[in-house]
C-alpha cells in the first residue's frame, strides 16, 4: 500500500486506462534488477562512425541492434 502511495506521489496519481483501471507501473529499479539476474552484458567500443552507421542501417531495416549482436554470438558459438 504505501509502495503505491509513493508511485502515485512520483507519477501524479498514474494514469487511467479507458476501461478505467490503473497501468501497472513497474519500476526501473525491478527492471534493472530482473535484467542483471538474467541477461549478461556484451560491450564493444568501435569507432563512432561504424557505430552509426550500424545504428542506421538496423532502423531502416527494422532489426534491433540487440538482435544482430546475439545473432553474430551463437553464429561464432557454432563453430
Amino acid at each position: 500500500r504505501e509502495y503505491d502511495i509513493l508511485l502515485a506521489r512520483i507519477y501524479g496519481g498514474g494514469e487511467r486506462m479507458a476501461e478505467g483501471k490503473r497501468k501497472s507501473e513497474t519500476s526501473s529499479a525491478v527492471k534493472r534488477r530482473y535484467n542483471q539476474k538474467t541477461y549478461g552484458a556484451v560491450t564493444a567500443y568501435v569507432p563512432k562512425d561504424l557505430a552509426t552507421a550500424f545504428k542506421d542501417k538496423c532502423a531502416v531495416k527494422g532489426i534491433s541492434q540487440a538482435q544482430i549482436i546475439k545473432k553474430a554470438i551463437e553464429d561464432f558459438l557454432s563453430e
